[in-house]
């Protein structure tokens, strides 16, 4: 299973406590007579979220275009491949909603049914002549929030009150948010970058983003209102985000700006696992007849060695390729 982020549980046992404290401080107002509106909200906290769970729930049913075999098939397909992945013993419903412009996607449940919701301009990246990688990735995103648990009745009723108050609230969604995105890039990792650049240009300028040069600025851009803006939102900021995707030795950033030096995304074809030994070396480099050069890059000012890039007549004539993972 992909990685819960280290931030989560302890968030989690936190807001729990929190919303526990508010929920019997509640009950003792409303014995005592001194019940007001939000006492009365908090006392009926768990109708109240069974109710907009089911609503919620019903309207996709009504509205929403169910993914089967003949109704968007390829998100069909890729609901149930991430399903097997994750290793769920029944397949969420999965729906299409108009989006009218907007790129989102989400996931929720009510009783024992879970369900993904798709924004329909999300297809629209996922087509043949586009990037079906980038639908993938987040369907991989939505069904790993069910995976996770993060739809839960029982866990939506413990975060009722804990998740109202200023950054402790927003801190475990950020969390969940980047265990989600462990599940996404577990699905389909080469899928990761295109998401992000569509969450950040569109889906027709997505094409203009630079994944790379975006994720840099997250150790660029500092100061207190940038650490405010993602303390106080539902999801990690886009460059600490896209960090995050590229960086894969450690858990994303929740409070402090990333600050290590960047390293490339490598995801052929499993997420996470490195080129093989040897990969962009020449074939034959080192033997007998092939023009080495002595010490080559163990002296200091390393560089290519003489007579790299001269007419064929040096003797030299073989291209070097530097590995930078997928673009």
């Amino acid at each position: 299973m992909p990685a819960r982020h280290s931030w989560e549980i302890p968030l989690l046992v936190i807001v729990v406590i929190v919303t526990v404290l508010a929920y019997l401080v509640a009950l003792l107002l409303l014995f005592t007579g001194n019940a007001g509106q939000l006492t009365l909200v908090l006392v009926f906290a768990p109708l109240i979220v069974y109710l907009i769970r089911g609503m919620n729930y019903a309207g996709q049913r009504v509205n929403g275009v169910k993914m089967s075999p003949t109704q968007f098939p390829e998100g069909y397909r890729m609901v149930q491949e991430a399903a097997a992945r994750f290793g769920m013993a029944k397949v969420p419903d999965a729906y299409v909603v108009l989006g009218n412009g907007q790129i989102n996607a989400f996931a929720s449940g009510h009783g024992f049914r879970r369900f993904v919701v798709v924004y329909s301009d999300l297809f629209e990246i996922g087509g043949a002549a586009r990037d079906p990688d980038a639908l993938a990735f987040i369907i991989g995103h939505e069904v790993g929030h069910i995976a996770a648990g993060h739809v839960s009745y029982w866990r939506q009723l413990g975060m009722f009150a804990g998740s109202y108050v200023p950054i402790l609230g927003s801190s475990l969604i950020r969390a969940q948010e980047y265990t989600a995105d462990n599940h996404g890039f577990c699905n389909r990792p080469h899928g990761a970058p295109a998401a992000m650049q569509t969450l950040a240009g569109g889906k027709y300028l997505n094409a203009l983003v630079g994944f790379d040069e975006m994720a840099d600025r997250a150790d660029q851009e500092k100061g207190f209102f940038v650490w405010i803006v993602n303390a106080m939102a539902s999801h990690p900021v886009l460059t600490w985000r896209m960090w995050a995707l590229r960086d894969r030795s450690r858990h994303g950033k929740l409070f402090w700006r990333p600050s290590a030096p960047p390293r490339p995304m490598v995801a052929p074809p499993f997420g996470g696992y490195q080129p093989p030994a040897g990969y962009g070396t020449p074939q034959g480099f080192g033997q007998t007849g092939y023009g080495t050069t002595p010490g080559y890059g163990t002296t200091p000012g390393y560089g290519p060695p003489q007579g790299y890039g001269a007419p064929p007549e040096s003797g030299d004539t073989t291209t070097y390729y530097e590995y930078r993972g997928p673009n």
